[in-house]
């Protein structure tokens, strides 16, 4: 497979090397496209209103890599129509993450620069893989303050096999998925991810998220303050986040031509 790979928290994620790295030791031909910042929860917004840079450079991949100073969805777009010889034509899918965190449910799907950066690979005819890891908020809150994944091992460990699983996955659903389907495969992986975790087929849970802004301070400012969704789902509904809580890997298709 010839793979476009991206993501939302940046060229420098130790969990997207992780997933180049599974992903070229199972034969993938890869170009890597990513923020030169993180950019998440930018969903699939596009920089319209100022010129967005790209650049060539070797950031320890060992495959062609480029940085844009824009969103997750620019890069993509990009990429495919001025970075790689051959545009859309020359690629068998677009492969996002791994993400740190989750995106799982309907209340954050769409807020996901994850999944947009694999969206945009489906508006290009491609099919696409978004990939997200589930951590404790120890790990979040450590990993985003810099602190090395080499000094975490358990958390390293599973990473590493959440990146061998997107990297077989890689090999079976788009070809399965076939071109101009509009189709993103989102891939939650559980924490901690094991040689034998268990791939479920799941929908995005039905959430309510209120309250994701503090109230004003005193200049009128409100501040983006994380609150967990309130889980509406039905009984019996195999969700997103009931699968990967019970330490199984969701599999949810995001099909776009369903509206």
């Amino acid at each position: 497979m010839r793979l476009l790979v991206s993501n939302d928290d940046g060229i420098r994620s130790p969990f997207l090397h992780a997933l180049v790295a599974a992903l070229r030791s199972a034969g993938h031909d890869l170009c890597v496209v990513a923020p030169l910042q993180e950019q998440s929860w930018t969903g699939a917004s596009k920089c319209r209103h100022r010129p967005v840079a790209s650049a060539s450079a070797d950031h320890g991949l060992g495959v062609p890599t480029w940085t844009v100073d824009g969103t997750p969805a620019d890069c993509v777009n990009i990429a495919l129509a001025h970075l790689l010889p051959g545009g859309p034509a020359a690629f068998d899918g677009v492969v996002s993450g791994i993400n740190l965190g989750l995106n799982t449910t309907l209340g954050f799907i769409n807020a996901s620069g994850t999944i947009a950066a694999a969206w945009e690979g489906a508006l290009h005819g491609l099919p696409a893989m978004a990939c997200s890891q589930d951590l404790s908020f120890e790990e979040w809150r450590d990993l985003t303050a810099g602190r090395l994944i080499a000094e975490m091992p358990s958390t390293r460990a599973t990473v590493e096999t959440s990146a061998a699983h997107a990297a077989r996955l890689a090999g079976e659903l788009p070809p399965a998925t076939g071109r101009e389907k509009f189709i993103v495969h989102n891939l939650n992986f559980p924490n901690p991810c094991t040689p034998v975790s268990e791939v479920v087929r799941t929908v995005p849970a039905l959430v309510v998220v209120p309250q994701l802004f503090s109230p004003a301070a005193d200049d009128g400012t409100h501040r983006f303050v994380f609150s967990d969704a309130i889980d509406r789902s039905p009984p019996g509904l195999i969700t997103d986040k009931a699968t990967v809580a019970a330490g199984h890997i969701s599999h949810s298709v995001l099909d776009y031509t369903r509206i």
